[in-house]
């Protein structure tokens, strides 16, 4: 007997490949349709997304994680224009990525492909929702949704929208599907659902993260967390290294591209220091440092731990280190970084070469900030998650990092001898 996951999984695989063969114009309309409905349905969507935020409030959710949480107007529309940015990008499916004939005459031709079903584990983020359903339907993908209980009202309501929209199109409305049981037990059916799901990604902190990973059966594209760090150089413009830590940490500090820890070589930190302060309080950041970071701001300044230095903090909290010099900044971020986005700040050529050289993360600056790390920020349309690992996809995963390949032999009698 199927259990709840498997039924989903069916349905799924059942749709897809209607979808996996279809024209890339069936798919833009049905992009289309998603947007035109997100804009007509806008208030709908922001009177269910008021019901999480309400039921959040009453448990205690802290103010980042409201923001994570907050579907308003402009959001919405930038659910529904990244919708229409995707009709603009080359269909990934169908590309030939290579081959050749060999001596023996086959000819043999690499073509990418959807990998079939993909499921998406999320937490907070409504937009994910859209987001994510839209990038598999242009790869070609049908899609398994599971958000978090937070956004349970925003997630039902945005896919009832884009099943409207898809049939509209001309496909059957499974290839989207949310999984509206948010018990942990089903989440576990969901990561065990080998032979209904192709591949797993999660998106959300590292609780979760590291649960599905140890969990699942499925194969599994690793999002991960982001404890990333700005390093300010001996050399750096300190007017624009004040801006890039600012942006980094309080554009949106609930995001896993913000700014968890300022590294500062000890030479500028006298100037430096005093000046990022004055920026941050302005955001009310607590900073949390070390004793030569205590000494040169004061009280104010929490005594840092190592936890400190490790966490992915979601808030306005940043960590801060005074370091000697170039290498004790990299050797730091080796230590501490969990290989998502690391920026130094400098005029030193030698200084950004031998940082880029170095760090070992998926997206490294220089002198701009980690916000950038973002698929439309690098022209892949909305994005599924950043990944951290580094087999098959790597940094921002876009349309292509959604698919897969096989190989089309033709031949004209040839057997092996």
């Amino acid at each position: 007997m199927m259990n709840y996951i498997q039924r989903l999984g069916e349905n799924a695989r059942a749709a897809k490949y209607d979808l996996a063969n279809a024209q890339t114009e069936q798919k833009n309309n049905a992009l289309e349709y998603i947007s035109d409905l997100l804009t007509r349905d806008m208030y709908r969507i922001m009177e269910q997304n008021e019901r999480d935020i309400s039921e959040a409030k009453a448990k205690g959710m802290s103010q980042a994680m409201l923001d994570r949480l907050l579907l308003n107007e402009q959001r919405i529309q930038g659910m529904a224009n990244a919708c229409m940015n995707l009709t603009k990008l080359e269909d990934p499916v169908g590309q030939i990525e290579g081959g050749g004939v060999r001596p023996n005459g086959m000819r043999i031709t690499k073509v990418r492909v959807p990998m079939g079903v993909v499921g998406i584990i999320y937490e907070s983020r409504p937009n994910v929702t859209v987001d994510a359903a839209a990038l598999c339907l242009k790869s070609g993908n049908a899609v398994i949704l599971r958000g978090g209980k937070e956004a349970i009202y925003s997630n039902i309501c945005l896919t009832e929208i884009m099943r409207e929209a898809v049939k509209k199109a001309g496909f059957h409305p499974d290839i989207i599907q949310l999984v509206e049981d948010t018990s942990r037990g089903v989440a576990l059916e969901m990561m065990q659902a080998s032979g209904w799901i192709d591949v797993l990604i999660p998106r959300g902190g590292a609780g979760l993260i590291q649960a599905v990973v140890e969990s699942a059966t499925v194969p599994v594209i690793e999002t991960g967390t982001g404890n990333c760090h700005v390093y300010v150089d001996a050399s750096a413009d300190l007017y624009m290294a004040v801006d890039i830590v600012d942006n980094g940490k309080t554009q949106r500090p609930s995001v896993c591209n913000a700014v968890e820890t300022c590294l500062v070589h000890r030479s500028v930190a006298d100037d430096f220091l005093p000046m990022m302060k004055r920026r941050l309080d302005q955001h009310k950041v607590e900073l949390r440092g070390c004793p030569i970071t205590q000494m040169i701001l004061g009280e104010s300044v929490v005594p840092a731990t190592e936890e400190d230095y490790a966490k992915e903090f979601l808030d306005y909290i940043l960590a801060v280190k005074v370091v000697d010099d170039l290498a004790a900044a990299i050797e730091h971020i080796q230590k501490y970084s969990t290989g998502h986005s690391e920026c130094i700040v400098t005029e030193s050529l030698f200084s950004a070469e031998e940082f880029q050289k170095t760090i070992d993360s998926a997206a490294v600056y220089v002198n701009c900030s980690t916000r950038f790390t973002d698929g439309e920020q690098f022209g892949l349309g909305a994005e599924i998650g950043i990944s951290t690992q580094k087999l098959h996809a790597r940094g921002p995963m876009g349309l292509k990092e959604l698919t897969t390949v096989k190989y089309l032999i033709n031949g004209n009698g040839q057997i092996r001898n």
